[in-house]
């Protein structure tokens, strides 16, 4: 079993750095042009599932990546909810809130790193009973908090993990230790 985890292309706010989480913006005509640019990779790959975030970002990604006309919208998908963070940028929340940090603190209104992280687990437990290539159409900081669990790391280490929009990264499972999973690719363009 694998996972192909791509991240949505270009939006003006993963352009600007703003938090981006239940805010439904669409790809700007760059990200619409990144998601294109993914159609050859992806269809090299033969796809036993294509789970999609329920955000407009990561489906238009996904029908411009390919049109899976048989994607599925996954909820643990969606981004990292930011609640009062939304829409802001780090500096600026720091200005109010000083050495804040996501990993560690979550966002008040929003979800916490152990919700973001039991979301994650529970996507990973439904993932590990599928069989093929599973795409997952997603975000960067929740894909991020995916891969730490993944490979069994504390939700807070997904900060070292950075994606760039329209990337393509692959998780897997160790054919000789089957209990092993793996980061096998991460953050290609």
């Amino acid at each position: 079993m694998n996972v192909c985890l791509i991240r949505h292309g270009e939006t003006a706010w993963s352009l600007t750095g703003q938090h981006t989480g239940v805010t439904d913006l669409a790809l700007t005509a760059h990200g619409e042009d990144q998601a294109r640019a993914l159609a050859p990779r992806l269809q090299a790959l033969a796809f036993s599932q294509v789970l999609v975030s329920p955000r407009l970002r990561a489906q238009q990604t996904c029908s411009l990546a390919g049109s899976y006309g048989g994607s599925v919208i996954e909820l643990d998908l969606a981004e990292w909810d930011y609640g009062d963070y939304e829409g802001r940028l780090t500096m600026d929340i720091r200005r109010d809130n000083p050495g804040w940090d996501i990993w560690r603190d979550g966002c008040p209104g929003g979800e916490s790193p152990s919700v973001v992280s039991a979301r994650a687990d529970r996507l990973i437990a439904r993932l590990c009973r599928m069989q093929g290539t599973v795409a997952l159409f997603s975000h960067g900081q929740f894909s991020a908090a995916l891969a730490a669990r993944w490979i069994g790391l504390d939700l807070v280490e997904g900060q070292h993990f950075a994606l760039n929009p329209a990337s393509l990264s692959q998780l897997g499972i160790d054919a000789t230790h089957g209990d092993r999973r793996m980061i096998e690719l991460w953050n290609q363009n």
